[in-house]
C-alpha cells in the first residue's frame, strides 16, 4: 500500500500522517489489491481541507471534505469515500479484475444501477491550438472548461478554471 500525504498552507505532523493512515483502513478493506492513497490537507483561511484520492486497479475514487478541525476533515472524507463504494459497488465490482472487490464486506443490498441518460450531444471541431489560446477561447464563450486539440501533445484535452480562480490542463496518459 503506497500512501503519500502532502500539506498545503500546512505542517504535516506524524500524528496527522497516522490518522490518515488508521482512517484508511476504512476504505482499503474493500479491495484484495494494493490501494495507492494520496490525501492532500490544507488550510484555507479558517478551514481545513482534506482531499483523499484512492487509486486501485484503474479506478479512481476522490473526497473532499471541510471542517474546522483538520482530524474532522479527514474522518469526514473517509466516510465520503466508503458511501461512495456502497453506492457504485456495482459498477466498481464490474470494473475491477474478477476476485479484487469484497463486495461481500459491504453490507446492505446493491443499490440498483440506473442508467445515466445523455440530455444532449454536441460535436465540434477540435482545431489545434496551445494551452493559452484554449484558456482564452474558454473565456470567450464563458464556460467552465474547454475540450481542445492540443497542438504540443497532439491530443485531446481539457482546460478548466479551478475554484481558486487559476487554471486546470487534463491531459490523456497513454
Amino acid at each position: 500500500m503506497a500512501t503519500i500525504v502532502r500539506g498545503k498552507n500546512l505542517e504535516i505532523t506524524p500524528a496527522l500522517k497516522d490518522h490518515v493512515e488508521k482512517q484508511e483502513k476504512k476504505v482499503t478493506k474493500y479491495f484484495d489489491n494494493e490501494v495507492n492513497v494520496q490525501a492532500l490537507l490544507s488550510v484555507e483561511k479558517d478551514r481545513k481541507v482534506a482531499e483523499i484520492t484512492l487509486k486501485v486497479d484503474g479506478v479512481v475514487l476522490r473526497g473532499v471534505e471541510g471542517n474546522d478541525d483538520m482530524y474532522a476533515a479527514i474522518d469526514l472524507v473517509y466516510d465520503k469515500l466508503v458511501r461512495q463504494i456502497h453506492k457504485y459497488k456495482t459498477r466498481i465490482a464490474r470494473r475491477m479484475k474478477k476476485g479484487t472487490f469484497n463486495a461481500a464486506l459491504i453490507e446492505g443490498p446493491a443499490v440498483p444501477e440506473e442508467p445515466f441518460e445523455v440530455a444532449r450531444v454536441k460535436k465540434f471541431a477540435a482545431r489545434p491550438m496551445d494551452v493559452e489560446e484554449a484558456i482564452l477561447q474558454m473565456n470567450l464563450v464563458g464556460h467552465d472548461f474547454f475540450v481542445f486539440l492540443n497542438s504540443k501533445t497532439d491530443t485531446i484535452s481539457v482546460v478548466y478554471k479551478r475554484k481558486h480562480g487559476k487554471y486546470g490542463l487534463i491531459e490523456p496518459e497513454y
